[in-house]
């Protein structure tokens, strides 16, 4: 890490717990109305649609699988640094690894003490809990094939481009100090253990690289320039590029509006849910607003809503962040300790490496390196 002052470290922290909180209050907000029609949506709420949260799950503030796949995701990159000091340095190994102990939370009915893997993220309870996993996401993490790294040679579900690529790729773009590009070819990496489709890829790519711009003090608009740059030298870009050139025409088009967003589509593949995410995030007057955009449409809202959050959140820090829905959020302790714990690795890992100190060693209990 470059030598940051005091203002610059706490900027980066609270746009990493922007970025988490605002993608999770996104989902939440979404999740109670997933799989509803904007017609149903606004029979049931009001013209306005849902205004706050509704309940899912048996609660309200209810974060899904999309929530559940940040954390891992991030619990990985975590793992991948302290590795690094191993001489071992291949981090989509270690996300594929995170994510096999989410689907773990995804069939077992609570934390396994025997295993000395888990780390803290791993023990806690509430993650033990189907919320609406993708098949793609559930397929590639379990069976015989399991264990096998998907690779762009030989992705896992070559036909897939289901959301549930571009729904966790943001924490991608925290690796601020690293060049695009390569930001960009790891969540493209990371993406193909389980979605092979390029246009599922390559839109987690596209939405690591707009976080990463902002993150770095860029414009959402300047996010999404260097996207289609980037994207513009892969093969298969036409459909990605094309969602977001549809965004960017949507920004001109008028007042926002939900029927601007359905147009867009329905948020189920991942170039639709990355273009109605980033459409939101780019017309709205606040936090608030663009998620509620993000949230009230036909189709996959709490995709679109986490899409739009993660943007938002990153753009203006934790403290911009509506104060009620961060209260409401299930998980929200989680969420900034795993947020402030990445900081910490970023910033101070070779500090906490050290298994001779107390402290490095309980940081090696809190991520363990295995193998």
């Amino acid at each position: 890490m470059p030598l940051w002052s005091r203002a610059q470290q706490q900027d980066f922290r609270s746009r990493v717990r922007g970025c988490l909180l605002g993608g999770a209050i996104g989902d939440a907000l979404g999740a109670g109305v997933e799989f509803e029609s904007l017609e149903k949506i606004r029979a049931a709420y009001g013209p306005l649609g849902v205004t706050g949260y509704v309940p899912a799950y048996g609660r309200l503030g209810a974060v899904t699988d999309d929530t559940q796949m940040v954390l891992f995701t991030l619990d990985g990159l975590i793992r991948a640094h302290i590795r690094r000091d191993t001489g071992s340095w291949h981090p989509p190994t270690d996300v594929h690894r995170a994510y096999l102990r989410w689907a773990v939370t995804q069939r077992d009915w609570g934390p396994d003490e025997r295993r000395d893997d888990l780390g803290w993220l791993g023990r806690e309870e509430w993650l033990y809990a189907q919320r609406a996993p993708g098949q793609a996401c559930l397929s590639g993490l379990s069976g015989p094939d399991a264990e096998r790294l998907g690779t762009l040679e030989a992705p896992k579900n070559p036909h897939s481009k289901g959301c549930g690529t571009v729904m966790r790729a943001a924490p991608f773009g925290l690796l601020t100090t690293w060049e695009p590009g390569l930001v960009f070819q790891l969540a493209v990496e990371c993406s193909v253990l389980t979605h092979g489709h390029p246009t599922g890829y390559l839109s987690a790519g596209a939405l690591a690289v707009i976080v990463q711009t902002v993150a770095r003090g860029g414009t959402l608009e300047e996010g999404v320039h260097l996207a289609l740059a980037l994207l513009s030298e892969r093969p298969a870009h036409e459909e990605t590029t094309a969602a977001l050139r549809a965004a960017l025409d949507a920004v001109r088009a008028g007042e926002p509006s939900a029927e601007r967003v359905e147009a867009l589509g329905e948020g189920w593949v991942a170039e639709e849910a990355l273009a109605i995410g980033v459409y939101c995030a780019l017309v709205a007057h606040d936090v608030r607003s663009g998620l509620l955009l993000a949230v009230n449409h036909s189709g996959d809202s709490d995709s679109t809503g986490a899409v739009c959050g993660n943007l938002l959140g990153v753009l203006h820090g934790d403290t911009a962040l509506p104060p009620g829905l961060v209260a409401g959020l299930e998980g929200r302790g989680a969420l900034l300790e795993l947020a402030d714990d990445f900081v910490l690795e970023l910033m101070h890992g070779p500090e906490l490496h050290s298994r001779d100190t107390a402290e490095g060693a309980a940081w090696a209990a809190r991520y363990p390196v295995l193998g």
